[in-house]
C-alpha cells in the first residue's frame, strides 16, 4: 500500500514482540514470489537470497524410505520473513507498533480510513461482526503440534510414518535455512488420546514425540516456539470460509478470512497474494465499497480452489490408517496425488523414471509379466473370477429409452456393439427390468420375454465375436420411480397416458408429483425375487459375461436399503440389518441361480447426500461388507439419487471418496463412477488405489472409442483395434505423435 500511496499514513498494530513467531519454516511457490517481485522487487529479492531450495520428496515407511523428484518447493524461516518485511515496511515508513494489545476492530473505524484486519485464525474481529462475515468454521479431526529441529532434511521434505502401540503419528519436516528444519507431528484424535497428549506438558510431548521419531531425528531434540503456551500446544486445525470479507470499512486479510491446511503449504500464500490484491484495488478504485467487491471477486475463486485441494489432503491425513496397509509403491503415490493438484501425467512431467516405476510395479502385480511394456494403470487386465478383463476401463450403465415393450433393438446392438469395439474392457448395459411393472419408462429394455433374451443373446453374441470386450447385464427393478416418462421428455416425471401400478419399500411417493406405489407385502417380495432370479437364468442363457444387480438410485432395492423411502415397522424396515435383509435375499437367489465361474457385482448408493437422515457414508462400507459377504465379487459404488431432497457435493471425481473408503477399509473390489472423464482421472483412481475398475458414463456417449482415443494419446501402441479400423488408427497414432512433438517443442 506504501508503494502505491506513499502519502498515505499506515499503522500495524501487534501484539506480540517483533520477532515472535509460533511456527518455523514457511513454504512458497515460485508463483507466488514473482507475484511478489512484481510489486516489489526489492522484498522479493531479499527473500530469495535467504530460501532454501528441495526439489525432492520422501516417504519413509516401515523401514523403507521412497524418493521422487521433480516437485520444486523453497522455503524459508518464519522469524527470517517477518524481519525481512518489517524492514522494508520501516524503510517505507509504516508505523509499527509492537508488543501493543489490539482491541476490537469497531474501535478503529472511526480513526482510520481502513481498517485490515489480519489478526489469524481466531480473528476477534471475525467474531465481533459475525453477523456481516457469516463464518463457517469447520474444526478438522486431527491433532498436531509445530515444532523444530536440528537434524537436517535438505534432500528432500519429508513425510515419516510411524506406528506405536497407541497409534500411529506421522510428522511433516521441511529444511528451511541452513540449521534448522520445521518438524510438525500429526495423529488422529484416539492416538492422541491414548497417549494423554491433552494432559501433558509441551516438554513431555516433545519427549514423547523425540522418541517416536528418535530414529529420523539424529540425536538432534525437538523444540518450541511456543513456551508463552502453559500446558498442551496440541491443536486441531480450523478450516475457515467466511460468506464476506468486508464490512463498511473493515476488511479481513489471511487467516481471519480463509485457512488452507498447513498439508498444502498455502496459508501464507494465500495472505501474500491477497493483500497485493487488496493494495491494488484500493489505490486504484474510485471507492471503497468498489475496492472491497474487486478483492473480493478477484481473490473468493483461487481461495476456494486452494481451500478445494487443502480439503482433499487434509482428509486424506485424517483418513491415512485406511492407507497405511498399501504397497510402499501405492502410499508415495496415494500422498503425492491426495490433494489432487498433482495428476498421473503431471508426476510424468515431475519424475518419469519414478512413475514409470510404480507402473511397472502396477503391472506386475496385475499379473504381467516382467519385462513387457511398461503401460498406464489404465491398461493393465483384471480378473472377476473366470472373466477377464483386457483392461480396467468400464462403459457404465446409460439409459437408452429406446427398448419396445421391453425388447432391446438394432439400436442397443448398434449402441453397445460400438462401445465394445471402442476398446472398454467391461460394457454395461442400461438397467433391464425384471417385469413390465418393474420398468422406469415405457423406453427401457427388460429380460421377462422369449423375445428378451433372444435380442440380448444377439447383442453378445456380436460383442464376443467381433471384439474383445466383456458384457455385464445390470439387473433390476423401478420400484417407486417406475411409470414414468422418458429421459428427454421429463425425468422421473410420471406418465400423461399408459400408467401403471408401482411398488415399493413403503408407501411413500418418489415427489408430490409422481404416484404413491404400495408398500410390499410378503407375497409381493416373493413374486419379485422370482422375477430377479428368471432373470438371472435369461441372462445366463443370453450370454453375458457377468451381472449386477442395481440396489443404488432409489430403485425398489435401494428403497429397502435408504431410510429416507423404508419406513416400515416390520423385519424388513428400521435398522440398517433389516433394511438389508430383503436386498441380501434377492441377491443371495441371483447368485444361487448364476454360474458359479462368472462373477457379479452390486450397484449400491454410498450417501444419500442427506446427512444422518438417510445412508451415509460409514453404512455404505457395512452395506458393502453385508453384499460381499453374501458372494458380491465387486462393489459398483454409486451415490444418490435416493431422493429429490438429496444435496449432493459435485466437483471432478466426486464419488471416487466412497469407492476408496470401501475399498481401501475393507479390502473388497471396488469401481468407481461419478464425473470421471479423462484418462488422467482413470489413472490416478487406479494407481493411488482408490477403485480396482473405473467406470466413465457420458465420456462413451460422446465418444464410443473413447479408451482407444486415449491410448493414442497416450502414446501407448498396444490396445488392439478392429481390423477393418487399422487405417484409422495408424492416422491417429501419427496425428498423436506430433502433437505431442508440438508440445515438446513448445
Amino acid at each position: 500500500m506504501k508503494l502505491r500511496q506513499p502519502e498515505a499514513e499506515i499503522t500495524l498494530f501487534e501484539r506480540n514482540r517483533a520477532d515472535d513467531t509460533f511456527g518455523w519454516g514457511v513454504v512458497l511457490s515460485d508463483e507466488t514470489l514473482d507475484n511478489l517481485a512484481e510489486n516489489d522487487a526489492k522484498s522479493a529479492a531479499v527473500i530469495r537470497d535467504h530460501f532454501a531450495y528441495w526439489d525432492d520428496i520422501a516417504v519413509h515407511h516401515r523401514g523403507q524410505k521412497m524418493l521422487s523428484t521433480g516437485h520444486g518447493f523453497c522455503g524459508i524461516g518464519r522469524k527470517r520473513l517477518l524481519l525481512i518485511l518489517q524492514e522494508r515496511a520501516r524503510e517505507l515508513g509504516v508505523d509499527m507498533r509492537f508488543e501493543t494489545e489490539v482491541g476490537a476492530a469497531s474501535e478503529y473505524k472511526a480513526e482510520y480510513d481502513v481498517v485490515v484486519a489480519a489478526d489469524g485464525l481466531n480473528s476477534k474481529t471475525r467474531m465481533e461482526f459475525a453477523e456481516a462475515f457469516k463464518p463457517d468454521v469447520d474444526q478438522r479431526l486431527c491433532q498436531f503440534v509445530w515444532m523444530g529441529t536440528h537434524q537436517k532434511f535438505d534432500d528432500a521434505f519429508t513425510f515419516i510414518f510411524e506406528e506405536t502401540d497407541k497409534g500411529w503419528l506421522w510428522a511433516h519436516a521441511y529444511q528451511f535455512d541452513a540449521e534448522t528444519a520445521t518438524f510438525i507431528v500429526e495423529c488422529s484424535q484416539a492416538t492422541f488420546d491414548a497417549y494423554g497428549f491433552g494432559e501433558k506438558s509441551q516438554q513431555e510431548s516433545i519427549e514423547i514425540c523425540q522418541e517416536i521419531f528418535a530414529e529420523h531425528l539424529g540425536g538432534h531434540a525437538l523444540m518450541t516456539n511456543a513456551n508463552h503456551i502453559r500446558g498442551s500446544a496440541w491443536l486441531r486445525f480450523p478450516r475457515v470460509l467466511c460468506e464476506a470479507w468486508s464490512h463498511e470499512n473493515v476488511v479481513l486479510l489471511g487467516d481471519a478470512a480463509a485457512t488452507a491446511h498447513f498439508s498444502i503449504g498455502s496459508g501464507t500464500k494465500l495472505a501474500l497474494e491477497s493483500a497485493i490484491a487488496l493494495s491494488e484495488y484500493i489505490a486504484r478504485e474510485e471507492s471503497l465499497e468498489a475496492a472491497f467487491a474487486r478483492y473480493e471477486d478477484e481473490r473468493r475463486l483461487e481461495v476456494l480452489r486452494l481451500q478445494s485441494a487443502a480439503r482433499n489432503s487434509v482428509e486424506w491425513f485424517e483418513d491415512v490408517e485406511r492407507y497405511l496397509h498399501l504397497d510402499p509403491v501405492q502410499l508415495n503415490y496415494s500422498l503425492l496425488t491426495r490433494s489432487q493438484r498433482i495428476s498421473h501425467e503431471n508426476l510424468r512431467e515431475r519424475d518419469p523414471a519414478w512413475l514409470q516405476s510404480a507402473e511397472r510395479w502396477f503391472q506386475e502385480a496385475a499379473g504381467v509379466a516382467k519385462g513387457a511394456p511398461v503401460r498406464a494403470p489404465m491398461f493393465a487386465p483384471y480378473r472377476l473370477r473366470d472373466m477377464a478383463l483386457r483392461n480396467r476401463i468400464v462403459v457404465s450403465p446409460m439409459a437408452q429409452y429406446k427398448a419396445v415393450d421391453g425388447c432391446p433393438t438394432d439400436w442397443h446392438l448398434v449402441h453397445y456393439g460400438e462401445r465394445a469395439k471402442g476398446g472398454a474392457g467391461l460394457v454395461y448395459t442400461e438397467m433391464t427390468c425384471v417385469s413390465p411393472e418393474g420398468r422406469i419408462t415405457p423406453g427401457c429394455p427388460g429380460l421377462y420375454a422369449p423375445e428378451h433374451e433372444a435380442a440380448w443373446a444377439r447383442l453378445t453374441g456380436f460383442v464376443h465375436a467381433e471384439t474383445e470386450a466383456k458384457i455385464c447385464c445390470q439387473i433390476g427393478h423401478s420400484g417407486r420411480k417406475g411409470s414414468t416418462r422418458v429421459g428427454w421428455e421429463g425425468m422421473d416425471q410420471p406418465l400423461e397416458t399408459g400408467s401403471w401400478g408401482i411398488l415399493s419399500a413403503s408407501a411413500l411417493p418418489w415427489s408430490a408429483g409422481n404416484a404413491t406405489p404400495r408398500e410390499m407385502t410378503r407375497e409381493d417380495m416373493d413374486a419379485v425375487r422370482d422375477a430377479f432370479v428368471a432373470s438371472t437364468e435369461m441372462a445366463a442363457r443370453a450370454g453375458f459375461d457377468m451381472i449386477e444387480l442395481h440396489a443404488a438410485h432409489g430403485y425398489l432395492i435401494s428403497s429397502f436399503i435408504s431410510p429416507v423411502s423404508n419406513v416400515r415397522t416390520d423385519k424388513y424396515g428400521g435398522s440398517l440389518e433389516n433394511r438389508m435383509r430383503y436386498p441380501l435375499e434377492v441377491f443371495a437367489a441371483m447368485r444361487a441361480a448364476w454360474p458359479e465361474d462368472k462373477p457379479m457385482s452390486v450397484r449400491i448408493s454410498a450417501n444419500d447426500w442427506v446427512g444422518e437422515a438417510g445412508v451415509t457414508p460409514d453404512d455404505a462400507v457395512e452395506i458393502a461388507r453385508r453384499f460381499h459377504a453374501a458372494g458380491a465379487d465387486i462393489i459398483d459404488v454409486s451415490a444418490g439419487q435416493t431422493t429429490p431432497e438429496a444435496e449432493p457435493v459435485y466437483g471432478r471425481m466426486f464419488q471416487t471418496p466412497f469407492s476408496d473408503r470401501i475399498r481401501n477399509e475393507t479390502g473388497i473390489a471396488t469401481m468407481a463412477v461419478g464425473n470421471i472423464y479423462e484418462a488422467d482421472h482413470v489413472n490416478s483412481i487406479l494407481m493411488a488405489g482408490r477403485a480396482d475398475l473405473v467406470c466413465l458414463a457420458r465420456p462413451h456417449l460422446a465418444d464410443p472409442y473413447w479408451t482407444l482415443r486415449a491410448a493414442s494419446d497416450l502414446g501407448d501402441r498396444q490396445e488392439s483395434w478392429p481390423k477393418p479400423y487399422a487405417a484409422g488408427r495408424d492416422q491417429a497414432w501419427r496425428l498423436a505423435d506430433r502433437q505431442a512433438e508440438m508440445v515438446g517443442k513448445v
